[in-house]
């Protein structure tokens, strides 16, 4: 049996690169046969005149007993992990810059300059991912906000030509020299309860996103590692005592009625979305992931979800002190026997930039049928340094009248700031709805 090798850029590039593209199959001019779905050759015959073109053009066989041309070969972007690259999506190729649609409106088409392409194209992280990784869910989706991923921590300076310009934008001017502040100090704090009668708050969540130092983000960890990381950090949640003990639920055979059971209190994550799924987040689902939550189910952790660790504090109302409380205490306790990925420019590290710095969400649902119909509403929340989501998460549609309102903002902030923000601006959303109503 016999592989192509070639000691740089297949030049003809008369073969595709299954691994990347996954068409399962050589290009009909030079090779018949079939790839069987480990990606080795199970028969071929080789066309001779085709055969001399791609001797011609420097590429060359040598014997490797079945091995396919992609596998272990002097690669043209060397040192990526072939199996970041397995059960994932279809790649971007790498060969030319891709062309976006007009349409395209993302922070990752926008930046995605002629410069910034030739200096990341043949880049690869620490654990092994070429820059396919980092822009593919923006270039399958064109309608993303942002379009980017990281597959770990190194990436942010392996591919800063463009992530800096990404966090520029979507952090309000962070540059590549700004320092990260962190503060879980609950009573530095302004205000109390917003909506102390419960008329239009319906209940406040507060998460932070963490990953383990030492390992890749999800769009960049194998199967091995991600199932160490499940296994540190289930060690350490079975550490958690008093209301913030409960117990630990794995996707990976779960019984339908601990899976009803986890739907019906709304706490059962799903695989991820289109835009999770392009960037590589998905790969060996639902394998190393799970849920645990407290037992009285005010304190959850969801494990390898778009982070490793989605650590979440919740309840009905308004008492964003007592959520966030609550939060901070679960977060140091968790920090105690899990190092987490952090440096002083980025704070806490993400797949996603959009969460970088604090890596919170502090939220509420909030009951504002009459204010959320003004033409202005979303420009309102937007000045305030608010986001507004639909009741069902990111892209979905509010119901109602009923959305969701979180802090925009998250790195150059510190977590008080962060809540503050979202604080003052369910206040300021109340006030509104307040004076609709008193004028109808």
């Amino acid at each position: 049996m016999f592989r192509f090798a070639s000691k740089a850029r297949y030049a003809t590039r008369t073969i595709s690169r299954v691994n990347n593209v996954k068409t399962r199959k050589y290009t009909q001019d030079v090779v018949r046969g079939s790839v069987n779905k480990h990606g080795y050759v199970s028969h071929f015959g080789v066309q001779m005149g085709s055969l001399a073109a791609v001797v011609a053009a420097g590429t060359y066989l040598v014997c490797n007993y079945g091995r396919a041309p992609w596998e272990d070969t002097e690669d043209e972007r060397p040192g990526r992990r072939p199996e970041l690259y397995n059960n994932g999506p279809d790649m971007v190729s790498l060969d030319a810059k891709p062309q976006l649609p007009v349409k395209a409106n993302s922070l990752m088409s926008k930046n995605l300059t002629d410069e910034v392409w030739e200096e990341c194209k043949d880049r690869k992280s620490s654990s092994g991912a070429g820059f396919d990784v980092v822009i593919n869910s923006g270039v399958q989706n064109v309608d993303s906000g942002v379009g980017v991923y990281a597959p770990d921590a190194d990436s942010y300076k392996t591919f800063a030509p463009l992530f800096d310009k990404v966090i520029e934008q979507y952090h309000n001017g962070y540059s590549k020299d700004d320092t990260h502040k962190t503060d879980l100090n609950v009573n530095n704090l302004v205000g109390d309860n917003p909506d102390p009668t419960g008329k239009y708050v319906v209940s406040t969540r507060i998460r932070v996103g963490r990953n383990l130092a030492d390992y890749p983000l999800n769009p960049g960890i194998n199967k091995e590692e991600r199932r160490e990381v499940e296994s540190q950090v289930v060690s350490a949640l079975d550490t958690l005592s008093g209301d913030l003990s409960g117990k630990y639920f794995p996707l990976n055979g779960m019984t339908e009625e601990t899976r009803q059971k986890l739907v019906a209190d709304h706490f059962l994550f799903k695989r991820g979305d289109r835009f999770l799924e392009a960037g590589n987040c998905n790969r060996d689902w639902p394998d190393a992931r799970g849920i645990y939550h407290s037992s009285d189910k005010k304190f959850l952790v969801w494990v390898n979800e778009e982070d490793q660790l989605r650590i979440i504090s919740m309840q009905k109302g308004s008492d964003i002190r007592e959520v966030f409380g609550r939060l901070t205490r679960a977060v140091k306790s968790i920090e105690d026997r899990i190092k987490f990925s952090r440096n002083e420019h980025l704070g806490y590290i993400s797949s996603c930039p959009t969460n970088l710095g604090t890596a919170m969400r502090a939220s509420v649902h909030i009951r504002i049928p009459l204010a959320s119909q003004q033409p202005n509403f979303k420009r309102f929340c937007e000045e305030n340094g608010l986001s507004v989501r639909g009741i069902h998460g990111e892209h979905s549609k509010s119901e109602g009248g009923i959305y969701d309102i979180s802090n925009k903002h998250r790195l150059g902030l510190s977590e008080v700031q962060c809540v503050q923000t979202m604080m003052d601006g369910v206040r300021k959303l109340i006030a509104w709805e307040q004076s609709l109503e008193s004028s109808l």
